[in-house]
């Protein structure tokens, strides 16, 4: 299984940024998918995530109203939406694979090489 997580750059506090994840191997559509964000010096914290329908999404406060996570199973993708991004989104972002859409690390077997989203101020 591999994750591939694309689409992080430089957007200025206030705009839009579409992240990707592309997923190979099998069964993609019977895993839940989340996203990860770490910061300079902090700790992997989690994003949002979705159950393996999409018909179950979970967020942490922070990003609640501002991104969407969603799936597309028949390209076995997943994706963050980020709007009214803000400098303290600045972090590198991570797909991740798991059983279930939960907010614990652990849970999660298979996780992308990241991809940095820089918010500028």
């Amino acid at each position: 299984v591999q994750l591939q997580a694309s689409g992080g750059g430089l957007v200025q506090a206030g705009g839009l940024l579409r992240l990707s994840c592309a997923v190979s191997g099998s069964a993609f559509s019977v895993y839940a998918m989340g996203w990860f964000r770490q910061a300079p010096g902090k700790e992997r914290e989690f994003v949002a995530a979705i159950s393996a329908t999409g018909g179950s999404t979970l967020y942490t406060d922070s990003v609640k109203g501002r991104f969407t996570i969603s799936r597309d199973n028949a390209k076995s993708a997943v994706y963050l939406q980020m709007s009214s991004v803000k400098p303290e989104d600045t972090a590198v972002y991570y797909c991740a694979r798991g059983q279930q859409s939960v907010v614990t690390r652990s849970a999660y077997a298979y996780w992308g090489q990241g991809t940095l989203v820089t918010v500028s101020s």
